[in-house]
């Protein structure tokens, strides 16, 4: 019987900190290893040979979800952006978050990592691989005081933005159909996070960036140009996912994309219904590798975050996705290159290892 848990899969993005910060904060821990209503946790994780990835730190904006999930059942929608939040609102969020990745690996759940080496070292060891990642710079001050802080507690990736404005720079609204080319880019003070990050060797990721964002990150860094979660816009034409051109540069500074499970930005027609067939996954990776490169395309799965097809809910279904995926033609390289080598390999060239 062929291994359906292999190769393991490090994953771009999962939103687990925020669910479990819901859930009661430190207490909820627990329930991510003896099993929990979830995406991830150490058991699920196990079963589907989830090895890891980026989590999230996510400061959430107050919302319907109810009326949030009907709009984007539509053919067409444009969800007003929330409103912005403010830096002595964020923080206390961040921390709680962060003191839930810290507990995690107090229990033995996981090894946050700091380094490549510390990922290939977990992986090797069959622990499960955290990256320390905040989605959306809102308790970065703008003198960056709180970015060196938390570089010292394992930070290693930033979003500058999650869709909502922040003092860096403007993300996307969740609109479709729609380009990312929607505002203005950086700001002087988003500038100034790019280029200190660079120097201390935090990712920036660009999935939640507008265009002009986008594209003055390319301008200001150094380093491979990467978006953890996020599609193709050739395929789905959501204000989220990247056009061909944006790939192009991604493919030019030997960047990176992470592949985005959630519904709205995989569907030709945005609806973020789960009704998704595993094909349509995969004529995003072919779409992907085709533009960037069989090096440059990871999973990013938002998972605890988003609505993802039904036939993987939980990172324990992850199995049927590797034997779409050989059934599609992918070699045992590819596979292994989709599944983890890649991201091994940006984050090693971007952290200057």
């Amino acid at each position: 019987m062929p291994n359906t848990t292999s190769p393991v899969i490090f994953d771009g993005h999962n939103d687990v900190l925020l669910k479990l910060y819901n859930a009661g904060g430190l207490p909820a821990t627990e329930g991510f290893l003896s099993g929990r209503d979830g995406a991830i946790d150490s058991i699920s994780a196990e079963a589907g040979g989830f090895g890891g990835g980026f989590f999230a730190v996510y400061v959430p904006s107050p919302s319907d979800m109810d009326h949030k999930m009907k709009e984007m059942a539509k053919s067409a929608y444009d969800l007003p952006l929330p409103d912005p939040i403010q830096y002595l609102d964020a923080i206390p969020v961040v921390l709680a978050q962060a003191a839930i990745l810290f507990d995690l690996e107090k229990r033995g759940a996981l090894t946050i990592c700091r380094t490549a080496a510390d990922i290939r070292l977990a992986l090797k060891s069959g622990k499960m691989a955290a990256i320390f990642h905040i989605e959306g710079a809102e308790a970065i001050d703008p003198d960056l005081n709180t970015l060196e802080v938390l570089y010292q507690a394992g930070l290693r990736s930033i979003g500058p933005v999650w869709s909502r404005p922040t003092v860096f720079g403007q993300g996307v609204p969740f609109r479709f159909p729609s380009t990312p080319d929607i505002g203005e880019g950086l700001t002087e003070h988003g500038v100034r996070l790019i280029k200190r990050c660079d120097e201390l060797g935090i990712m920036v990721d660009l999935s939640h960036l507008n265009e002009a964002g986008f594209w003055d990150v390319a301008q200001y860094s150094t380093k491979p140009l990467v978006a953890t979660h996020s599609n193709a816009h050739a395929i789905c034409p959501h204000s989220r996912n990247l056009t061909d051109k944006q790939l192009a540069a991604i493919k030019e500074t030997d960047g990176m994309v992470g592949l985005n499970f959630a519904a709205a930005f995989l569907r030709d027609d945005g609806k973020m219904l789960a009704d998704v067939p595993l094909e349509q996954m995969l004529r995003h990776l072919d779409h992907l590798i085709a533009h960037v490169g069989e090096d440059r395309v990871g999973m990013g799965s938002d998972y605890d975050g988003a609505v993802v097809p039904q036939d993987l809910t939980s990172c324990a279904d992850l199995p049927k996705l590797r034997q779409a995926m050989k059934k599609h033609g992918y070699d045992d390289a590819l596979m292994a290159k989709l599944c983890h080598e890649n991201w091994l390999r940006v984050l090693t060239k971007t952290w200057g290892e």
